[in-house]
């Protein structure tokens, strides 16, 4: 059965016109309208027939058909009630699709997946990126890659090393958990409506372990944010945010052999994980 391509600016009209659609600006949508960006993503994704695949946000199926395309299995997570009957009749025919009504951030992952590893592939709202990114990372899902398109301005932060104005605390986060590339840059001109802003497809790969080793996770992200809490300041200013004295702050400071008049933004994630591990020795 030949399927119309929905990502083209006929067919996505077409869907919008038929369903009485239009974007939804508090869910921050925009309708994907290029098919290359699309045959992209899903190369980014390395996916086969023996993979099963998680979409987050299908919205009217673009890119779920493009997935659906590889013959991956593909389960999509939709919140915006509205879409699913636009869903059942886009991939109409798609029998290795299966449509999840609900929240990502809610929904048993494992149980919908129903598979020990993964891949997960989302065209993402810009206003809810980081804390689906996050949500999806901190469970520790067997998640072999996440394959995202973010805010242009997001993914350089994701990617981003350390010196540079753009790496800060979701920069660490992200590469604790992943090893993150821009694969390339989308063009507000391939969605409608167009975005005021470029958006970027990331590949994060999922590390089998962190790159550095913490005596108390919880506590090495309170640091990175400490550390990032006042951009501009020294790190001896700064990390007084962990509620600690000038004192204390110096002591630990020499004893993780970091010079506190440093920034954050100096910080690679083994002087992050050096921070954690001398912590207690002041307190």
């Amino acid at each position: 059965m030949e399927h119309p391509v929905i990502a083209s600016p006929q067919v996505t009209n077409h869907i919008l016109h038929k369903f009485k659609l239009r974007a939804d600006k508090k869910l921050g949508q925009n309708f994907l309208i290029d098919e290359n960006v699309v045959r992209k993503i899903v190369e980014a994704a390395e996916l086969s027939e023996a993979d099963t695949v998680l979409e987050v946000g299908p919205g009217i199926g673009t890119l779920t058909q493009g997935l659906a395309e590889s013959k991956a299995q593909v389960v999509a997570v939709e919140l915006d009630k509205r879409l699913l009957p636009v869903l059942d009749t886009t991939l109409e025919g798609y029998d290795n699709v299966r449509i999840v009504s609900g929240d990502i951030l809610k929904v048993d992952i494992m149980a919908e997946v129903g598979k020990d590893n993964f891949k997960v592939c989302a065209n993402l709202p810009y206003y809810i990126t980081t804390p689906i990114i996050f949500a999806l990372l901190e469970k520790r899902l067997p998640m072999e890659r996440l394959v995202a398109m973010v805010q242009k301005e997001v993914a350089e932060r994701m990617a981003a090393q350390p010196g540079g104005r753009d790496y800060g605390a979701l920069s660490v986060a992200i590469q604790y958990y992943t090893e993150p590339e821009i694969a390339f840059i989308v063009p507000s001109v391939s969605f409608i409506p167009a975005p005021a802003v470029e958006s970027a497809v990331i590949v994060c790969k999922r590390r089998a372990k962190p790159p550095v080793e913490v005596e108390d996770e919880a506590l090495f992200f309170r640091v990175v944010k400490a550390a990032f809490s006042l951009r501009r300041k020294m790190l001896s200013n700064a990390l007084k945010n962990m509620g600690i004295s000038s004192e204390q702050c110096s002591k630990w400071l020499e004893l993780a052999e970091i010079d506190g008049k440093h920034r954050g933004e100096t910080l690679t994630l083994q002087d992050f994980a050096r921070l954690t591990n001398t912590f207690k020795q002041i307190k």
